[in-house]
């Protein structure tokens, strides 16, 4: 279950004179991602590069046939790969970054999933995902970075917070706030193009995990 990271900084520059003579430049960071699914194996996947259209239809169009993937929302809901028709029979669903689904091969051989798009970046208010309390939420990180929990991700962790990380199975991992850290300090690492589980405790209050992020 190997997560190569293939992202290219191609930076794409553009000016426009005006009238007054001043120039506007728009700068994207623009690259690409593969992600390994293992024979007839899942992974919780997730697309962390922005494009024009961020469906499941367009973010994976060409996936092997017999592909599936299992969103979860309190309950799960699943759309299958038909390749003689080549689409998905449910092409709508959300992949923006930030969200994640668990990926089933079907195959028999494994295959790569290729993400290719702009590498969102803000620094004011920030890339901002919300963790709901009291439930299960799948989450991603926003951009394409591998690192520990909240060490290099800044997930905000409150006391009792859990998360698990799947990886052939369930990696575990709690947030104390008396140390002020998780089980794994930091905690546990994500991949780029990885999904993770995410339970606030009830009670408390849903929490914003914002990213300040630039690559230039």
């Amino acid at each position: 279950m190997r997560t190569k990271v293939l992202l290219c900084a191609a930076a794409l520059a553009a000016s426009l004179a005006s009238s007054m003579a001043q120039n506007v430049y728009s700068l994207n960071v623009v690259g690409y991602y593969n992600v390994t699914i293992p024979a007839n194996g899942f992974f919780m996947v997730a697309n962390q590069l922005n494009t024009t259209n961020n469906s499941l239809g367009s973010v994976i169009p060409a996936p092997a046939d017999g592909s599936q993937i299992y969103i979860y929302s309190g309950g799960y809901s699943a759309a299958a790969y038909d390749g003689l028709a080549g689409a998905w029979d449910n092409p709508n669903i959300d992949m923006s970054p930030g969200k994640a689904g668990f990926f089933r091969d079907n195959s028999g051989a494994g295959q790569v999933l290729t993400f290719v798009g702009e590498v969102l970046q803000n620094t004011s208010p920030g890339l901002i995902n919300t963790l709901p309390a009291g439930v299960f939420s799948v989450r991603a990180s926003m951009v394409p970075q591998q690192g520990k929990l909240t060490a290099d991700l800044a997930v905000p962790g409150d006391d009792g917070d859990q998360v698990y990380v799947y990886n052939g199975g369930y990696a575990t991992d709690a947030y104390d706030g008396l140390a002020g850290d998780w089980g794994v300090p930091g905690g546990l690492t994500i991949k780029v193009g990885q999904g993770f589980f995410y339970h606030k405790v009830a009670g408390a209050l849903s929490t914003l995990w914002v990213r300040s992020f630039t690559v230039q």
